[in-house]
């Protein structure tokens, strides 16, 4: 089947918009702190500047950024021990914590609107999953 890669980059955008919309569940959190702490929890801990590289963000925004987590508790630093002078950010409990209730939140949004779906466009979309998986792995070593 040929598929035009254009217009389906199109199609998936609309749908991660309209899913971004339904979801969303800040719970006092900038979305590019809920994603610096995503990183921190798939990655372990990481020095501030690489931290600011991956979240696409300046270092002074990303010290500015970790202070505000840390001072919330969900992040914490520490020591590098393969070099003494440097620091790492960690995700803490309370900061693993909070991922695990607002992907329980973002969770139970999508439970209604599944439930109204076909079960033919439910099972097309878990069918779908693995795929789209294999693309947001992409998009994260991009």
């Amino acid at each position: 089947m040929d598929v035009d890669r254009a217009e389906l980059a199109a199609h998936l955008d609309d749908v991660v918009v309209g899913l971004r919309r339904l979801t969303l569940t800040r719970q006092g959190l900038s979305l590019t702190a809920a994603a610096t702490l995503t990183t921190l929890r798939h990655q372990g801990p990481v020095r501030l500047t690489g931290l600011a590289s991956t979240e696409g963000i300046t270092q002074p925004s990303m010290t500015t950024l970790v202070a505000r987590l840390a001072e919330q508790g969900l992040v914490a630093r520490q020591g590098d021990p393969t070099d003494g002078r440097a620091v790492l950010i960690a995700l803490t409990p309370a900061g693993d914590d909070l991922l695990d209730r607002r992907r329980t939140a973002r969770a139970a949004r999508l439970s209604g609107p599944l439930s109204r779906l076909a079960d033919d466009d439910v099972r097309q979309i878990a069918d779908a999953l693995p795929a789209l998986a294999r693309l947001a792995g992409v998009l994260a070593h991009s």
